[in-house]
């Protein structure tokens, strides 16, 4: 039998690394290459006795109750992609953006924003804003770029914007509260989206041809009748927002059970629209069933590699490491951001969060930074995962549904000014953590 700790936990660490990135070049999923690694290096540093230790490290990481929180929040999400709801929200929010030049991308941006705050499920809002969205702001003559950036970081708001999964698999990760987490979150997502609406109507004004003021319909100024019929399809979507973040941030509810009274709000509300049927209800089922599945093994296959890591000693030599970079605190947090933003172009966020949350947390607190901060940091970080090449899910997801003439060498492109937009409020949250912190 080979013994592996005659390696030494820098050799190892090396080796361990190289298997993941080759087997990950093969194409095989991270959660099979993370339980295929963690299995090697259990065995071959410890010998069998160590399979028992590994498989509770992963029985306590998903029989946690508020991991009961994801499904809901998915399945929520898979409802309103079959309903109505969303379409009813966009025609609604003309009343808030009216004639504006640029109206129809703040247009937007509001309805991700509700969407966010209804489900936190990133690409599903990609989808929806790019089925409802993307061909209006091109029949009114918007710019492609523009318009395509809108959506992808619009959508992109579901990492921030509570009740987001992201924050989720963090809390559960570094073992600090998710209530508290959404608290923190919610400024700087409606900041990051005030950033966006301010870019888009800067760009109207400066440069007019790009967010025309929408054309006259024949219209005129919308009827009393009609701004009642439109006000309509706000009053659900905010209902369900009100009842899901209220019962939270007032203390009449947990996470997990918050995320219980939105998927019954989301199922009344299909019921009173008359669109709820057994199929839609089937469907969504097995989308979240596909979903949750995926996290879960994602999540088995992290938690047990970073548990033989822990056992190698390894979780204390990357803290040395990255202790040993520089005594300046900031320093080594910038490190550590330079370190997801690198991982973000390259992986899915869930395993991020679980490959190294439970390494970079302790570091965080021994540094003498809040958690809760560094949690909107990571969830920021991976906001801008999700629109950066060149696996940049939002790009994928609105590739799926945007015409065959958009190529998705157009949507990397388009997305650089939001990057550089997220770059900023992160850089803002940064310098004052009281963005962050200010109920703390």
């Amino acid at each position: 039998m080979f013994d592996l700790s005659a390696l030494g936990i820098a050799n190892g660490s090396l080796l361990m690394f190289g298997m993941l990135l080759a087997l990950l070049i093969t194409g095989l999923p991270l959660a099979f290459v993370t339980i295929l690694v963690a299995l090697f290096f259990a065995l071959g540093w410890f010998g069998p006795n160590a399979v028992p230790i590994v498989t509770t490290r992963i029985y306590s990481f998903i029989t946690q109750y508020v991991f009961v929180a994801v499904p809901m929040f998915v399945l929520m999400a898979s409802i309103l992609d079959r309903s109505g709801i969303a379409r009813d929200l966009f025609d609604a929010m003309r009343l808030v953006a009216g004639r504006l030049r640029g109206g129809v991308g703040v247009q937007t941006l509001l309805v991700a924003v509700v969407l966010a705050a209804m489900s936190g499920i990133i690409g599903g809002e990609i989808v929806l804003l790019g089925l409802l969205a993307l061909p209006q702001m091109l029949r009114l003559g918007y710019d492609r770029r523009l318009a395509i950036g809108i959506i992808c970081a619009g959508g992109a708001l579901g990492t921030m914007i509570p009740p987001s999964i992201v924050l989720i698999i963090f809390g559960l990760s570094a073992n600090v509260s998710i209530g508290d987490l959404f608290t923190a979150s919610f400024v700087p997502g409606v900041m990051l989206a005030t950033l966006y609406a301010c870019y888009v109507l800067l760009i109207g004004y400066l440069q007019p041809h790009k967010a025309p003021v929408p054309v006259d319909d024949g219209e005129g100024d919308i009827p009393w009748s009609r701004k009642l019929a439109l006000l309509k399809g706000l009053i659900l979507p905010l209902m369900v927002v009100v009842f899901v973040l209220g019962s939270i941030y007032g203390g009449i509810a947990s996470v997990t059970e918050a995320s219980a009274i939105g998927v019954v709000g989301v199922v009344l509300s299909t019921v009173l629209r008359g669109e709820f049927n057994m199929k839609m209800l089937s469907d969504a089922a097995m989308q979240t069933l596909r979903t949750c599945g995926m996290i879960v093994w994602i999540g088995v296959g992290a938690t047990a590699l970073i548990g033989v890591y822990n056992l190698m000693g390894g979780i204390d030599f990357i803290k040395q490491m990255l202790l040993g970079v520089s005594d300046i605190p900031i320093v080594v947090l910038l490190v550590m951001m330079l370190i997801l933003a690198i991982l973000g172009m390259f992986l899915d966020w869930v395993g991020i969060a679980l490959l190294t949350i439970p390494i970079f947390a302790p570091i965080v607190v021994e540094l003498g930074y809040d958690p809760i901060w560094f949690g909107v940091l990571f969830a920021m970080n991976m906001q801008i995962s999700f629109l950066s090449p060149p696996f940049g899910p939002a790009a994928f997801y609105l590739k799926s549904v945007a015409p065959p003439s958009i190529s998705l060498g157009t949507i990397f492109v388009s997305l650089l000014p939001f990057i550089g937009l997220q770059i900023i409020a992160l850089a803002l949250v940064i310098i004052f953590p009281e963005i962050a912190l200010w109920s703390m």
